[in-house]
């Protein structure tokens, strides 16, 4: 059976397979219920048959001990034969249609001293009824003159019923295996139905360029949330190719800008010979190849970012007044001017990953700031530290405030590319911030101003000063 189910099993339909299992079941259900069934009727059967002789042969013992046998002895019922059988194994009274001579058990089988019951199954023709027959023995008399009572009823009434329910069962199982094999056909047809037509959707996703959704069946079952969910995960999917056909494109743009510089460079010096300002030329060169260079870290940083699925363990304690020393002292004061926190201010996170975060928002402060920027951190603020950088530039409107973090993204004030980055910048802040368990946020320094600044403030999660070690 395990080798026809690892074997020919696997090579049929899930609709065959679901049917055959059912099938198999159902039969060898049926087989066993049959099975008990049978047993339970023959015990029941056979139990009717010797509650009867053995009334028959208490009453008979009964005349016995009154010493009032009748002869012929009195029997209901012409499928019964009675004996009463003294210690000799002498007949002292007998049934109107039972042997006067022979008793119905031989010596072997008759213990009269034992003073036992006793219920044995014999050959009919012994007692002249046909088929087996059950024989029951009962004591009876004193202890003087011991009797026995022997009662013979035919078992055939019990084999023929048998015989008919066992006739019945085998007529009537298969086709009742058979019906319901074909009822069984049509249900599991209709309910892998949704399925085929999940199938056949996807094969057509498969096949064309266009609106990625499969087929919702109408009930509320499970095919019914498994159709929703792969629809979510398609439409996931479907954001994510387009993310990453927008992301794949705009990379292209921008690493195509310095190559193009590059290039017109290089054509232009060529021509000019002897007239070119090597040193000149070499320097634009190398402007750009730091561009280019920047440009590929950073897509590389995010393209590192995607991948990972879930947020890392955080590596270690940072003290955020010594990251924020440690990153002013890459620009000259001013403009960057730091306002060192007046306790240590610890999280949890990388430290090299918090000091890109630090280091990006700088960067993007000096490119607009007018005169000054700003580093500070506060806290805490319920469950978190604040780390703020402010210049006092043109600022961003409200309404750019998400935009800007997104991959990119430049705004109009920003186009030129050798004063603006890639657009990059911001979208790695957020994603690194997020890593940390924090968030970042935009607003005015200061509101209703002409030029009202830019305030960024990065929340992350406070963390009890460490023990020293």
């Amino acid at each position: 059976m395990s080798r026809w189910i690892r074997g020919p099993l696997p090579r049929l339909g899930l609709r065959a397979r679901l049917l055959a299992l059912g099938v198999l079941g159902l039969a060898v259900g049926f087989a066993f219920g049959g099975t008990l069934l049978l047993g339970a009727l023959g015990w029941t059967l056979q139990r009717s048959v010797d509650e009867e002789a053995l009334r028959t042969a208490d009453a008979v013992a009964l005349l016995t001990a009154e010493d009032a046998l009748p002869d012929p002895l009195p029997v209901a019922g012409g499928q019964l034969r009675v004996q009463v059988v003294d210690a000799q194994g002498r007949i002292r009274a007998a049934s109107i249609d039972a042997d006067r001579l022979v008793p119905m058990l031989g010596p072997d089988e008759l213990r009269p001293g034992q003073r036992q019951r006793q219920r044995l199954v014999v050959d009919g023709r012994r007692v002249g009824m046909p088929g087996p027959v059950r024989v029951v023995t009962v004591p009876a008399g004193t202890a003087q003159e011991p009797r026995t009572v022997l009662v013979a009823k035919s078992l055939t009434d019990v084999r023929h019923s048998l015989h008919v329910v066992r006739n019945l069962l085998l007529v009537g199982f298969p086709l009742l295996v058979a019906g319901l094999g074909v009822v069984a056909w049509r249900v599991v047809g209709a309910t892998l139905r949704p399925v085929e037509q999940l199938r056949g959707g996807a094969a057509e996703i498969t096949g064309r360029a266009g609106a990625e959704r499969l087929p919702v069946p109408a009930g509320q079952d499970e095919i019914h949330r498994l159709a929703v969910t792969l629809n979510d995960m398609l439409d996931r999917l479907a954001a994510s190719r387009d993310r990453q056909r927008a992301f794949v494109a705009d990379a292209a743009h921008e690493l195509r800008s310095p190559l193009t510089n590059m290039r017109t460079e290089l054509e232009v010096a060529r021509r000019l010979g002897d007239d070119t300002d090597w040193p000149a030329v070499a320097d634009d060169l190398l402007a750009d190849t730091e561009r280019l260079s920047r440009l590929v870290d950073d897509l590389l940083l995010l393209a590192r970012l995607d991948e990972q699925d879930a947020r890392p363990s955080p590596v270690g304690p940072v003290e955020l007044g010594e990251l924020l020393r440690t990153v002013a002292a890459r620009y000259p004061s001013p403009p960057v001017r730091l306002t060192p926190p007046d306790a240590p201010r610890w999280v949890e996170g990388d430290a090299g990953e918090l000091r890109r975060v630090l280091v990006n928002l700088v960067d993007n402060a000096l490119r607009h700031a007018s005169s000054a920027v700003d580093l500070a951190v506060s806290g805490p603020d319920g469950a978190y530290h604040l780390v703020t950088v402010t210049d006092d530039g043109p600022g961003v409107p409200a309404a750019d405030r998400e935009r800007v973090f997104a991959r990119f993204t430049r705004l109009d004030d920003a186009r030129a590319r050798d004063a603006g980055g890639a657009g990059l910048g911001l979208a790695i802040v957020r994603e690194l911030v997020r890593r940390a368990g924090g968030t970042v946020e935009l607003a005015d320094a200061t509101p209703g101003a002409a030029a009202p600044g830019l305030r960024a403030t990065v929340r992350l999660p406070a963390l009890a000063e460490p023990e020293p070690e």
